[in-house]
């Protein structure tokens, strides 16, 4: 950490345990960052704190030091029979961040004999309920599998000695806030623990969850002002919509570049990317549908340097340790002010400088004002020369991969499938599809043998038989005399129901 960003405050001033302070000294860190200075005397003074803090300013640390040293100093009462009792549980809003949090709990925890579990949905739900079912001490996940575990009993709150909610305004974005409450209140007495929450904002919800759950949390709080205006150098462009791509490939293109370009739709998105693609710049596409082990291989390669160019939705916005990213581009200005800061959070990660890049374009421009009352500050603008302006060819653009958007493509909505193959879809006359047997389209589901006898039988039993209103489909999908003896039930219900209509009206 540059000392730029630091206090004068060493973490060996405090009374710490030395397999704390030597992980910190592997970690590389000595001095304390503002937030853990003000954080840490009163959390290791069992006094529960509410911080308010910018990510990359060192509040991970925080809480981690502060849970690991209250473990070390009260220990277990007494080992409970039953499941997996965790005695510290970390909440993190996005499987990223949960990623990076367990990854600085193995760096700091390493000289402890701590066991470490990460629960996180998208990918290895029987591994991860393995490795939480044979016991561990510090539980790190997102709400929702951390919640089906606990569900299925896999492990209970017995034992919890200390709770941390992360990025607790992310929390309500993502509409998370009835899952935390749910486990807040399935934990000790606030009396009985230590709570630790922290915040970008201490919003009034976010105020209001703190005093509700946790026992008088001490308010602490570093002004946006202190984290990132001195280290980021913010410039502004005023564009026209058709000059954003122009523009854009113009810049990207830098020497040695490490750069986040967010845009505020996933369409969009796709649309830059075909367009960096297109025109020699390797990128990826990062947003909220994309599927887990895709999203962590993504991440690596642009954290190696192997991607020069990332993509992304404000799903990447917040919680995401990546170093050394020398440009954030803000492609669509955001239309929350807050989002803004979190997007140029991004770069000038630990005390490092950074660039952040806005497009002000016909769309968006309306959003400035209000990111500049919210920062305190006017964002300089820069005049757009020619010569910064890229040429591009309109058929330039690479498409972006599609998903089929019903089960013809073999993919149910929302690609899940029944347990049987068949895709989810809904239950009319038409949508009932048979046990194993596909779509609820009339020919969709059928091989190329029984549609072929269903072609063949079908006209003979039109004349053996009137169909009632809104049967030919079923007809159709009865495919040989062999399917109509398998299932007798069936056909006997299909000749009744001509018999149930009334006469003709005279």
């Amino acid at each position: 950490m540059p000392h730029t960003h630091l206090t004068d405050v060493r973490f060996d001033s405090f009374d710490l345990d030395p397999r704390i302070l030597q992980g910190l000294a592997d970690a590389g860190f000595s001095h304390c960052t503002p937030i853990q200075a003000q954080a840490l005397p009163l959390a290791l003074a069992g006094q529960d704190v509410a911080g308010q803090a910018q990510t990359g300013t060192g509040k991970t640390a925080a809480f981690l030091v502060a849970g690991m040293q209250h473990l070390l100093t009260h220990p277990p009462a007494e080992q409970r029979a039953g499941p997996c009792q965790p005695r510290i549980v970390i909440l993190a809003p996005t499987r990223e961040l949960a990623v990076q949090i367990h990854r600085d709990a193995e760096v700091i925890g390493k000289h402890t004999d701590f066991k470490l579990g990460l629960v996180y949905g998208g990918t290895g739900y029987q591994q991860q309920r393995d490795d939480l079912a044979a016991g561990l001490d510090i539980l790190i996940g997102t709400p929702g599998r951390l919640i089906d575990y606990f569900k299925q009993r896999v492990f209970d709150f017995r034992s919890v000695q200390v709770m941390v909610l992360d990025e607790a305004d992310r929390m309500f974005d993502l509409g998370f806030i009835k899952d935390i409450r749910f486990v807040l209140r399935r934990l000790p007495s606030p009396t009985e623990r230590l709570g630790m929450l922290f915040s970008a904002t201490l919003s009034y919800r976010v105020t209001e969850l703190a005093y509700e759950h946790m026992n008088d949390p001490q308010m602490v709080e570093i002004a946006p002002e202190q984290v990132t205006a001195d280290r980021v150098q913010q410039t502004c462009y005023m564009v026209a919509n058709d000059e954003k791509i122009p523009l854009l490939l113009g810049l990207v293109r830098l020497e040695g570049a490490r750069i986040m370009v967010f845009v505020n739709t996933k369409r969009e998105g796709e649309r830059v990317w075909g367009y960096l693609e297109g025109n020699g710049v390797h990128a990826a596409m990062l947003s909220g549908d994309v599927p887990q082990k895709k999203r962590l291989k993504l991440l690596a390669q642009f954290t190696s340097g192997e991607l020069p160019v990332m993509v992304a939705t404000d799903v990447a916005a917040r919680g995401l340790h990546i170093p050394n990213v020398s440009h954030v581009i803000n492609y669509d200005l955001p239309d929350d002010a807050e989002d803004y800061v979190h997007r140029i959070g991004r770069t000038a990660r630990a005390g490092e400088a950074g660039d952040a890049i806005s497009f002000v374009c016909e769309t968006y421009a309306f959003c400035l004002p209000d990111i500049e009352a919210y920062i305190g500050m006017k964002i300089p603008v820069a005049e757009v020369s020619a010569d910064m302006l890229a040429d591009v060819d309109p058929k330039s653009r690479v498409p972006a991969p599609r998903r089929p958007r019903d089960g013809r493509g073999g993919e149910g909505r929302g690609g899940r499938r029944e347990p049987g193959g068949d895709a989810r879809r809904g239950r009319g006359p038409r949508g009932r599809g048979k046990p194993g047997g596909g779509s609820g389209h009339r020919d969709a589901g059928q091989s190329g043998a029984d549609a072929g006898a269903s072609e063949q039988q079908g006209p003979q039993q039109a004349q053996q038989q009137p169909a009632a209103p809104g049967a030919s489909g079923e007809a159709g999908k009865d495919g040989s005399g062999a399917d109509d003896q398998a299932k007798p039930k069936k056909r006997r219900r299909r000749r009744r129901k001509p018999a149930t209509d009334s006469a003709p009206a005279t």
